[in-house]
């Protein structure tokens, strides 16, 4: 299996792989354990999941295309050369990817160890060697991207919550009422009864003729109805 390097960005609609490979490749990654001291018992370690892991290597994009290189797929039978871009081309291209602020995907392949992770450009430092006709050299850091999404938490309703209900109406209907200056059974049923449809109660209980309605007495005393 060759030693590979790629580097792709937005499910490979951009993707290279490293020109020149670099000479070693750092990978770190803690445990996660803590260690706690417990009465009785004394110091314990718990293991955690393990922190995100973080990548790290340097080399250079050549001007010269004869010097990219890459190791030979001899089982598939391809040669060591890569397709040439200008080492401009490769720094713009990692420059947009960390200025996105959007994950990129690391291969790397080799006989005794593959990694294939999501990651997240954390510095990339290059300069233009004096001499060397254009190369750039670079050194690049990446760390493991794990995705995630927020996620939708329905709070239980809360069934204990009293529900409202009306007001109960307190007002007492007087037992009787006295008639004043402009007073109509029809106006004295809405004041006292809410209700100016029930004025034939009110004319029905206290004997009132339908002749007595335009004649009722100032001070006259009423029965109101329960």
């Amino acid at each position: 299996m060759p030693y590979s390097m790629e580097l792709s960005y937005n499910n490979r609609l951009e993707f290279f792989e490293l020109p020149v490979l670099p000479d070693s490749i750092e990978f770190k990654g803690d445990g996660g354990s803590s260690t706690y001291t417990i009465v009785g018992l004394g110091e314990i370690s718990v293991i955690k999941d393990r922190s995100l892991r973080e990548i790290r290597f340097s080399s250079f994009f050549p001007m010269d295309p004869s010097r990219i290189y890459r190791e030979p797929d001899l089982q598939n039978g391809s040669d060591n050369k890569s397709t040439y871009f200008e080492p401009e081309w490769y720094v713009q291209r990692i420059e947009s990817w960390l200025a996105s602020k959007i994950p990129i995907r690391f291969i790397f392949t080799s006989d005794a160890y593959q990694v294939n992770t999501a990651a997240s450009i954390e510095s990339f430092e290059w300069s233009e060697v004096a001499g060397s006709g254009g190369d750039i050299e670079y050194k690049l850091e990446l760390k493991e991207y794990r995705f995630y999404s927020a996620k939708k938490v329905e709070l239980p309703s809360d069934t204990t919550k009293a529900t409202k209900t009306a007001r109960p109406d307190e007002k007492q209907i007087p037992k009787t009422y006295t008639l004043v200056a402009g007073d109509s059974l029809f106006k004295v049923a809405q004041k006292v009864l809410g209700d100016s449809g029930r004025w034939r109660e009110i004319q029905k209980l206290n004997g009132i003729t339908d002749a007595q309605l335009k004649t009722l007495q100032i001070g006259r005393i009423l029965k109101m109805p329960s």
